[in-house]
C-alpha cells in the first residue's frame, strides 16, 4: 500500500490495484514472470519475483523493469530505514535508495532468505534451515546462532523482534541476536507474522 493504493501481484506477471480494498482493477505489468512480493517507499512501487524479476511504479499503473544483476527468484521486497531490501533464493540480498539502482550484498550463506524487518537500528533476515542474519547498515551480514527449522515470516513490534516458522517455530528477542523459543501449542507450519491492535498475530 502506498499513495493512497493497495496492488497485488501473482503468477504471470498478474498485478491489480484499488483504492479502497474493495473494488479492483487489473493492471498490466509488462512481464510474464510470476511476482511475488511487493511494497511502497519513497513514492515508489517495488514489485519482485522469479528470475531476477524487479519492477518499479510511481502510481501502481504504468510500471519500468530494473536491471536486478541476478536471476535468481526473488522472495520478497520491503523498504525499512530508507531502503529498499530484497531477499531470495542461494543468500540473495539486494539493496537500493530508490528501486531503480540495485546492489548485491555478501549475505555469507546460500541459504534461501525468505522476508526482512527493521527495528531497534538493526535490520534482521530469516530463512532456510533456521537462518537468521542482522545488519546495521544493509550490508554487513552477521549470521546468528540458531537451531530452528525454516524459518518464513518475521517482524518487529514494540521492541520485540518476532519470527516464525516451520514445525510450528515461534521465536523472540529484543534484539535479533538473542532468540528465545515460545510455545505455539502447534506443529503446523506458521507462514508469517504481524501486529494487530496490540496483538501478534501468526
Amino acid at each position: 500500500y502506498g499513495s493512497g493504493t493497495f496492488v497485488l501481484v501473482g503468477d504471470a506477471g498478474s498485478m491489480a490495484t484499488s483504492p479502497d480494498g474493495e473494488t479492483w482493477t487489473a493492471q498490466t505489468s509488462g512481464i510474464t514472470t510470476h511476482l511475488k512480493g511487493v511494497t511502497s517507499g519513497n513514492g515508489t512501487f517495488v514489485a519482485v519475483g522469479f528470475s531476477g524479476a524487479i519492477i518499479t511504479s510511481t502510481d501502481g499503473e504504468t510500471w519500468t523493469p530494473q536491471t536486478s544483476g541476478t536471476s535468481n527468484y526473488l522472495r520478497q521486497v520491503t523498504y525499512v530505514n530508507g531502503t529498499f531490501v530484497i531477499t531470495g533464493n542461494s543468500g540473495m540480498i539486494l539493496t537500493s535508495p530508490d528501486g531503480e539502482t540495485w546492489t548485491q550484498q555478501t549475505s555469507g550463506t546460500s541459504a534461501f532468505l525468505n522476508r526482512v524487518t527493521y527495528g531497534n537500528g538493526t535490520f534482521v533476515i530469516v530463512g532456510q534451515n533456521g537462518t537468521i542474519l542482522t545488519s546495521t547498515d544493509g550490508e554487513t551480514w552477521t549470521p546468528q546462532t540458531n537451531s530452528s527449522p525454516h524459518l518464513v515470516g518475521v517482524t518487529y513490534v514494540n521492541g520485540t523482534f518476532m519470527a516464525v516458522g516451520l514445525q510450528g517455530t515461534i521465536l523472540t528477542s529484543p534484539d535479533g541476536e538473542t532468540w528465545t523459543p515460545q510455545t505455539s501449542g502447534t506443529s503446523s507450519h506458521i507462514r508469517d507474522v504481524t501486529y494487530v491492535n496490540g496483538t501478534f498475530v501468526a
